[in-house]
């Protein structure tokens, strides 16, 4: 009996002890929550709610103060929902179903909203730029972002000047203690100012859309235009082109869409006899004749002119024209190899083009005085064959110093920097320097305008325009599965002829034959860029 009232004293302090803690738990909770609520009354002046709206990255501008990118905008509302019935606002919103889901949920939320909805105390509406515009102009010199980072171009050569300081556009309310919106203390607004700061180019965006616009029809290639005078870039455009928000696809394509083309090295071909000549004029040669029969023996090994039976009795002029690969090359057993590989380097062949970090055309492949001592390595530099290449963008520079009485520019792509997106700062002049004399120039560019309009089936001929130029079919040493040799296709000139002030090159890589892959895009690119003038 006695260990029974034991048990039953033992089970009762048990219980005691649990409601003892129970009570002390529950009593601990309501203390908290007394506590709590003391301290949210004291201090919700200093609670506050921020909704961010997007933000505004710096801008890449043309050379009028165009914008390349953020040239088209998206408008964001911050709305406060206590304050608006959903009927009177839902059709301001681009997705009307979200906007419900969020606006029931009766917190401040930002959302799409339309072009002209108007701001009042519960709305605040903001013009965020729009990075990228569905058909994006300058793919290849803008680059891309990933995670907010600049990875390529200009994207990535000025990340910190776009990215850096104020970007991000919000508004802030004041809240009590429960998250309930203060509206009667005010809000406060961050509109970023950024998109105004930005980069500006020597672009100009209207002859950039041309040259895409005909480059439409080039699988692979590249077109520049430059500014003869300054060597200012006005266009460069690459093929095949990429969206700069899809870049898992471009990195799956076959033909390398990121590649910017202008600025790989390639083999050069008969561009490079405006070279063979300018030595020719400079070193007394100007008045040489050679009869082309079709080919040339070399110590033993033959070179073949693209003409079969030969083109005949001909002077520089007459091989400019007609292309004639014997006539350099019995031209060119005159010449010393050095003095003539002096020749090239000074117009630019075997040196790098730096336009801004990230962005450098190739320097190419200039054979050694050793290799040009071999008669038959200098047979091929004569008409652009054998070890040499080059880029699209030292062509482009050869033929603005040519057009531009011998001066040879520094190639530019970036004008400065601007705080407003009205002026440019720390702009640089031109940089010239004088690479043939002005007599050699002039005499080149008759040679090049001869080579189109003396000639009876040149593509690169506008019944609008004036143009000299020169073709190219460059010999790569490849074969397609028809065992046909891969040629590139090019063109490089300027116009108008009288008074040169654009120098336009394309290369259409794997085109064949440039007369017919490369000047009609040249011939359609000058006739358009004089329509706009």
């Amino acid at each position: 009996m006695i260990l029974l009232l034991e048990r039953s004293e033992n089970r009762i302090a048990i219980l005691l002890l649990i409601s003892a803690v129970i009570f002390s738990g529950i009593a601990l909770r309501y203390y908290k929550i007394a506590v709590q609520s003391v301290y949210t009354e004291t201090s919700s002046e200093n609670r506050f709610i921020t909704i961010s709206a997007g933000e505004s990255q710096g801008t890449i501008y043309d050379r009028n103060m165009k914008r390349i990118v953020n040239s088209q905008y998206n408008y964001i509302g911050v709305i406060v929902p206590k304050m608006f019935r959903a009927e009177d606002v839902i059709n301001l919103a681009q997705n009307k179903a979200e906007f419900m889901v969020n606006f029931l949920k009766g917190r401040p939320f930002s959302f799409r909203c339309t072009k002209d909805t108007e701001e009042s105390v519960g709305l605040t509406v903001f013009k965020i730029p729009e990075r990228y515009s569905e058909n994006q102009s300058a793919r290849h010199i803008i680059g891309y972002l990933s995670e907010n980072k600049g990875m390529d171009g200009l994207e990535y050569a000025y990340d910190s000047i776009l990215r850096n300081g104020k970007i991000q556009n919000s508004v802030s309310y004041s809240t009590d203690g429960f998250g309930n919106v203060l509206i009667g203390d005010g809000k406060n607004v961050v509109r970023s100012m950024k998109d105004y700061t930005g980069v500006v180019t020597s672009i100009n965006l209207e002859i950039q859309q041309i040259c895409e616009n005909a480059g439409k029809s080039i699988e692979k290639g590249t077109i520049i235009v430059s500014e003869t005078e300054t060597g200012d870039i006005l266009a460069l455009a690459s093929f095949p082109q990429y969206s700069p928000e899809n870049i898992e696809d471009a990195l799956k394509n076959p033909d390398l869409p990121l590649i910017n083309r202008a600025l790989y090295s390639y083999s050069v071909g008969s561009v490079f006899k405006l070279v063979t000549a300018c030595h020719a004029l400079q070193n007394g040669s100007e008045h040489f004749f050679y009869n082309c029969n079709g080919n040339i023996n070399i110590f033993g090994q033959s070179f073949n002119c693209h003409k079969p039976e030969g083109h005949g009795l001909q002077n520089m002029t007459k091989a400019i024209v007609n292309s004639c690969n014997t006539y350099f090359i019995a031209m060119s057993r005159n010449f010393k190899p050095e003095n003539f590989r002096e020749t090239a380097r000074s117009l630019g062949f075997g040196r790098e083009i730096y336009l801004c970090s990230g962005i450098t055309a190739s320097a190419g492949v200039l054979p050694t005085v050793s290799d040009l001592e071999i008669p038959a390595e200098l047979a091929n530099f004569s008409f652009g064959q054998g070890k040499l290449s080059a880029s699209p963008m030292q062509i482009n520079q050869l033929t603005c110093t040519i057009a531009n009485s011998g001066k040879l520019p520094v190639m530019r792509l970036i004008k400065g920097l601007t705080t407003d997106g009205k002026t440019v700062a720390n702009e640089k002049n031109p940089n010239l320097s004088r690479a043939i004399s002005e007599d050699t120039a002039m005499k080149l560019r008759e040679m090049m305008i001869s080579a189109v309009e003396e000639s009876t089936n040149s593509n690169a001929k506008s019944e609008t325009v004036k143009t000299g130029a020169k073709t190219s079919t460059a010999q790569t040493g490849q074969y397609d599965e028809n065992g046909n040799e891969i040629c590139h296709a090019w063109i490089t000139g300027f116009f108008p002829a009288e008074n040169p002030k654009y120098a336009v090159t394309v290369l259409v890589e794997g085109g064949g034959y440039g007369n017919d892959a490369s000047a009609p895009v040249f011939r359609e690119i000058a006739e358009k860029i004089m329509q706009i003038q």
